[in-house]
């Protein structure tokens, strides 16, 4: 379904030789585990399976309950851009949405990793002119689009790509609303100590049931802090989305706003051949789903009030989208006609490059059972 490279804020990270974490010793996640991740997905070519992923996950409720877990949870992860969603609240809940008139496209795509097609580049576009801002504003850095029939069109015509092709550049807008409506300045708000980054950190507290004051950070991709927070708090802060009756009123009603928006807009939350848009198009509402970088992807499943979190140990975008199919198959969140009319969320071909298929990405025949 899809192919390794990734929709999220990452995926034109850079590797630097300093490390912004400011308690690396108690931010860094045992990878391995006492007893190690389990494999989640296998690797086949042939009749042999040739690689392996591991990961960790899990399902959560709206009142922090754990339903059930893969590996260890509890170490500090970089949810990357998974938590897109949760960094759109204050845009809803300052008011700024309101005051610049933001669509409910131009919402979900502040929650949004997208391809950089013409359909997410002038929803962005148009949003930054209304507010009196261009794509210079946006700090989030130039991108070729990661929709290779797009990104081929602007080479041919001799163009570079702009901000707007990142696929962070909704998020990005989104911030810049927010700045311009609390009169923060619109330069630099993507620094960690910059009111917008701060507001979206309590927020972050808030909706993970964490206190971060003293957690690992990073830079990501497109410019601002990720946070390593523990992966089960992750999957309660989606359960919360998909549930949001305890919280405040005012955060419940951002809450539910944004995943509205989410629900109504697939294609901009990634676009053409992506897993997110094709899962979420076909399951028609009953799950909403978000990847990040580096393996992190989440899931929130307002009919069963759940949320999901899961990490592939090595990155690897091509375990995260199947696990997170047999993820929410196992959960029943949709209809199991879904998997039959769209195989290719539950693996993936692999094919020679005469295009024969010689192998697939799939979930493990032994899938491991699941620790309550």
């Amino acid at each position: 379904m899809t192919n390794d490279h990734h929709h999220d804020c990452c995926g034109g990270d850079h590797h630097h030789g300093h490390a912004h974490s400011h308690h690396p010793a108690e931010g860094r996640a045992d990878l391995d585990g006492p007893a190690g991740s389990p494999i989640l997905i296998e690797v086949t070519r042939g009749g042999m399976v040739e690689s392996v992923h591991r990961g960790r996950a899990a399902v959560v409720d709206a009142r922090g309950g754990i339903l059930a877990q893969w590996g260890d949870v509890r170490a500090p992860v970089y949810a990357r851009s998974s938590v897109k969603p949760l960094q759109a609240i204050p845009l809803v809940e300052t008011g700024a949405a309101d005051a610049f008139a933001v669509s409910t496209e131009e919402l979900a795509l502040a929650c949004a990793s997208h391809n950089g097609e013409e359909r997410h580049t002038q929803v962005a576009g148009r949003w930054l002119a209304r507010m009196g801002l261009s794509p210079a504003d946006l700090e989030c850095g130039a991108q070729i689009p990661y929709d290779v029939e797009t990104g081929n069109a602007l080479l041919l015509r001799g163009e570079a790509p702009s901000t707007l092709h990142n696929n962070c550049s909704g998020k990005h807008t989104g911030f810049l609303a927010t700045a311009l409506h609390k009169g923060e300045p619109t330069k630099g708000y993507v620094r960690y100590d910059h009111p917008v980054q701060q507001r979206i950190l309590g927020v972050t507290e808030q909706m993970t049931g964490q206190d971060l004051s003293r957690a690992p950070w990073g830079i990501d991709g497109c410019s601002i802090p990720t946070i390593g927070i523990p992966l089960e708090a992750v999957a309660y802060a989606m359960a919360r989305i998909a549930d949001p009756r305890d919280l405040p009123e005012r955060r419940a009603q951002a809450v539910t706003r944004i995943r509205e928006a989410w629900t109504a807009h697939p294609y901009l939350i990634a676009g053409r051949d992506t897993f997110d848009t094709a899962i979420m198009e076909a399951a028609g509402g009953a799950v909403l789903v978000k990847q990040g970088a580096e393996g992190f992807g989440v899931a929130v499943l307002p009919r069963l009030g759940l949320g999901v979190a899961l990490k592939i140990d090595d990155g690897a975008a091509r375990a995260r989208d199947i696990a997170m199919g047999a993820l929410i198959r196992s959960l029943r969140a949709v209809d199991d006609a879904l998997w039959t009319t769209a195989p290719g969320l539950l693996a993936t071909p692999i094919t020679s490059r005469a295009g024969a298929e010689v192998g697939t990405v799939r979930a493990a025949l032994a899938w491991p059972p699941a620790a309550a």
